[in-house]
């Protein structure tokens, strides 16, 4: 029999669910919203006594009131039947939904009548337990729709039972904030900051004159050596663990300089290891 994904998103209400379940179903999934914790096995049954389906996405939220409670089990339950099973929690930052419900106009589920702030707090609560359970939180705060499509396409959609874990080397500046998707976050603001050096302050880590400039620091050197021996030791062991996707954001002052030098290096490294890498230069492009 092939192997078989079965995917439960699940999150605050206005994070994002239906927007990733709707680019699911582009790619693949069978998707069912709303699904009645007691119907659960059932409809996981059904759908893959047909050969063709092999993926099922079903999502389950506060709108089920039985869902919160009867969680553990359930899950429990679905990882039982031998399926590749992962459990996704969408959330996103007050601020992000109060905007977002303010556009949309729609009314939160657990508004009952004491506002919306006081609804996304209770939410929050009782969710709580239920994010501690998920396999991979995503924080759509800052994400268009187009931006979460893509990280869903990305992180959910084209990930099968006994893909290689996917690494994705972040650069990003502190003073913009440090990026909520990173698993592993290093700082490298102890290096010598070309952003001083004359010449170098319009230029970035993707510059020739600044890549060298941080790599030939011997700090430098001995920084990317532990990184090395530190992956080296952990990576086998994500993978070990079912993990899919690992980011590893590396952060200096502004994002354009050291930290890009060194993710370009890092990734270098590591390609020479036989671990693929995707880039992100969060920051290289910001004001500075």
């Amino acid at each position: 029999m092939k192997p078989r994904t079965i995917l439960v998103v699940t999150g605050q209400s206005g994070s994002g669910k239906s927007t990733a379940m709707r680019t699911l179903e582009d790619h693949g999934f069978f998707c069912v919203d709303n699904v009645p914790t007691s119907l659960a096995m059932q409809l996981v049954e059904t759908v893959f006594a047909a050969p063709d389906l092999l993926k099922l996405a079903l999502a389950i939220d506060i709108r089920e009131r039985h869902f919160l409670r009867e969680a553990p089990a359930l899950l429990a339950q679905l990882r039982a039947t031998g399926h590749l099973l992962r459990v996704v929690f969408l959330e996103a930052s007050e601020a992000t939904m109060v905007r977002r419900y303010s556009e949309t106009r729609r009314l939160h589920p657990l508004d009952h009548g004491r506002g919306l702030r006081a609804a996304l707090k209770k939410e929050r609560g009782l969710l709580a337990p239920l994010r501690e359970l998920a396999t991979q939180t995503l924080d759509t705060s800052q994400m268009s729709p187009h931006a979460l499509r893509h990280m869903v396409i990305e992180q959910l959609a084209e990930v099968e039972p006994g893909s290689p874990l996917r690494v994705n080397l972040m650069s990003f500046g502190f003073k913009h904030g440090v990026p909520v998707e990173a698993n592993l976050v290093l700082d490298v603001r102890f290096l010598p900051n070309p952003y001083f050096v004359a010449g170098m302050r319009e230029q970035t880590g993707k510059d020739a004159a600044v890549r060298d400039y941080v790599l030939r620091q011997p700090q430098a050197q001995s920084f990317l050596q532990h990184v090395e021996r530190l992956l080296t030791f952990l990576l086998p062991l994500y993978r070990e663990e079912g993990k899919f996707y690992l980011t590893i954001a590396i952060g200096c002052t502004g994002g354009r300089h050291r930290s890009v030098a060194l993710v370009n290096r890092l990734q270098e490294r590591l390609d020479e290891m036989g671990t693929r890498c995707s880039l992100t230069h969060r920051d290289v492009s910001g004001a500075q």
